[in-house]
């Protein structure tokens, strides 16, 4: 897995919206902390919980002039859908070739729910050159990161 001090590992993938615009990681790197919530699955209890969490510190988010970013395997038409769902105020990135998720080391199976090669739930805050700062991922895809950890590492970064 990508560690705090590491460079991240940047990307080009689409974005889960209306537009399916791309999203390029070095475009966001500069313009304050970056935010990257790696999450197994859309619409699945622990990620919904994670994404709504992550959107109401919007404002602690702002106010440390982070950008948020949540990252799966799911299609840009279901991050789509996803987003209006629960009205996400930040971007969903669609990673279906999976190459973010391996080039993160996040990639796992979930067999009860057929689910192969999806990301395990991880967070990264990246400075403005890129370096992590903050690297979590959980032993478990069903266990939410540590808003506050997440929340003063955003605040230092």
């Amino acid at each position: 897995m990508v560690t705090t001090g590491d460079s991240a590992p940047t990307f080009t993938a689409t974005v889960g919206d209306s537009d399916h615009e791309q999203f390029d990681l070095s475009e966001h790197l500069g313009d304050g902390p970056v935010v990257l919530a790696f999450f197994p699955g859309a619409f699945t209890p622990p990620c919904s919980n994670e994404m709504v969490a992550l959107d109401e510190h919007a404002e602690d988010f702002a106010a440390a002039g982070a950008t948020v970013f949540g990252i799966s395997a799911d299609s840009p038409f279901s991050l789509g859908a996803f987003a209006d769902e629960y009205d996400l105020g930040f971007g969903l990135v669609s990673d279906t070739s999976r190459e973010v998720i391996r080039a993160y080391d996040l990639d796992i199976d979930i067999e009860p729910l057929g689910l192969h090669g999806v990301a395990n739930r991880a967070v990264f805050v990246l400075d403005d050159d890129g370096t992590v700062t903050f690297a979590w991922e959980a032993d478990d895809p069903a266990t939410e990161p540590p808003y506050e950890e997440l929340l003063d590492a955003v605040a230092a970064a």
